[in-house]
């Protein structure tokens, strides 16, 4: 019997009980990756010696009786914007091709001391900025369930490797959508942790007070599986807080929760076969017990140009490090700057120039108070109507994405893409935990995904609604078809 399409859970405890051998699940992860990713794209570089001797070890570890962590033999992919030690991390840009990290993240750590089986890092958008996984340097990652549409971003090549059987889990980051918008094209679970809750340490930064790191799997109690494993205090990263992850549990009790509708997530613009799939979920919840509320969040029309203000100017700062001289890609020149300018006019492509001027331009002298600071204000503005909410509801429902994955080449301007983001920007820019679940597949057989946005801290809550969603409307044994012989 494959394995493929276990969840990480039963994968760990077949492995803790003998019932399956770490080293034949990576064996057949390996197969299925040599099959199968030349078409989808997903994978960026391959763990070689090191992830075989790992899943020796964890065999050896349970025939003598040793203790095995709560991952062990799950393999489970890296999105390539977080370091792995010894394995080559790009970001998905040409200016960091070839770099091999000689240190490791702060989320790899803690999943290698869980006995995970680190095999592969997944595809992104140069940087993480982009909404398709078609802005990576290096190549354009399919959607398994249709290969002539994205898989979302930017971490598509985690949300598809994941939806692909090509690993029983992936780490994602989030700053505007990009674990929870492919998971929602994927069909995957994908969490957003609350801002902090998560170490950034050893994660390739894009914008700083909204990047987040967070598991896509392809179940809600895997996803708290993870969570429980990477999430708590790091004294490396100077925004991590300083809290205990509770215990998480997925029991998908909802009787006596109040669940929040926002009037300004149902408004126009949202798919008609989106909105049947919510409307379902809706009624699957009312029917199990739960309180359904109408709130507004007024200022949530203003978070897409606030965002697109913070997060770039983020990056023009962040990014200002790659310039030739230090790591990465050095071009040849004949002096200084002209280093600078073909190292950077070369490494980076085009969306990620376009965000570095513009977020230059958002911090110039003069230009600060009427672009960076007024976003700032209105981002502050966002966390109040979510502040406000709270005293009415216990957890917000919302659609993922206005519509389900579209085909390559179909969002014609950079605007475009950025309005495919209109319901995720607002819980990063609050700092918020924000699950999506699938709940359901469109009219044209592609996954459709229910967001589920908390308090801080409360990831419980989400992960509790996100279990009865993924009981009531969620995809069951359905699997993607859109590569043959994939199931």
């Amino acid at each position: 019997m494959t394995t493929a399409f276990l969840s990480a859970t039963e994968i760990a405890r077949r492995v803790k009980a003998g019932e399956a051998s770490a080293v034949r699940i990576l064996d057949e992860m390996m197969l299925r990756i040599q099959r199968f990713d030349r078409e989808l794209g997903s994978l960026l570089a391959i763990a070689g010696d090191e992830v075989r001797a790992t899943a020796v070890e964890i065999e050896r570890k349970r025939k003598a009786n040793e203790p095995l962590g709560p991952l062990a033999g799950v393999p489970i992919v890296i999105k390539d914007n977080i370091v792995t030690k010894g394995l080559t991390t790009t970001a998905g840009s040409k200016i960091l091709a070839g770099w091999v990290p000689p240190y490791e993240s702060t989320v790899v750590e803690r999943l290698r001391k869980a006995d995970a089986l680190i095999i592969a890092k997944a595809n992104l958008d140069e940087f993480g900025m982009g909404s398709s996984t078609e802005k990576s340097a290096f190549k354009k990652t399919r959607n398994p369930w249709n290969t002539s549409h994205v898989p979302g971003g930017s971490s598509g090549g985690s949300a598809a490797a994941v939806a692909a059987g090509l690993a029983a889990a992936a780490l994602g980051t989030d700053t505007g959508g990009s674990i929870r918008q492919p998971a929602a094209f994927c069909g995957t679970v994908g969490l957003k942790p609350t801002y902090g809750r998560v170490s950034r340490w050893g994660v390739i930064a894009f914008a700083s007070s909204l990047d987040q790191v967070g598991p896509l799997t392809r179940t809600v109690a895997d996803a708290a599986l993870l969570t429980q494993v990477i999430a708590g205090h790091d004294p490396r990263d100077s925004t991590s807080l300083d809290q205990l992850m509770p215990p998480l549990d997925t029991v998908g009790q909802v009787k006596g929760l109040r669940i929040g509708l926002p009037k300004e997530y149902f408004a126009d613009g949202l798919d008609a076969d989106v909105r049947k799939h919510l409307d379902a979920t809706i009624d699957a919840l009312k029917q199990q017990g739960a309180t359904i509320v109408d709130v507004s969040l007024p200022h949530t029309a203003l978070a897409l140009p606030a965002y697109y203000i913070i997060a770039p100017a983020e990056a023009s700062s962040n990014l200002a490090r790659y310039d030739g001289i230090r790591f990465g890609k050095r071009a040849e020149a004949q002096d200084l700057l002209d280093v600078y300018m073909k190292t950077r006019g070369a490494g980076f492509g085009p969306e990620v120039k376009r965000r570095i001027m513009l977020g230059t331009y958002a911090l110039r002298s003069g230009y600060y108070d009427a672009y960076y600071k007024k976003a700032q204000q209105i981002r502050a503005l966002i966390k109040k109507d979510f502040d406000e909410a709270w005293a009415t509801c216990d957890v917000l429902l919302t659609p993922t994405t206005p519509h389900a994955a579209y085909r390559f080449g179909a969002k014609a301007t950079p605007l475009d893409m950025y309005l495919g983001d209109v319901y995720t920007l607002a819980c990063n820019l609050a700092g918020l935990p924000g699950l999506s679940v699938p709940c359901g597949l469109s009219d044209g057989g592609l996954p459709i995904g229910a967001q589920l946005l908390g308090k801080p801290l409360d990831e419980q809550t989400l992960l509790r609604v996100g279990a009865a969603i993924e009981a009531a409307v969620g995809l069951g044994d359905k699997r993607p078809t859109g590569i043959g012989g994939l199931a």
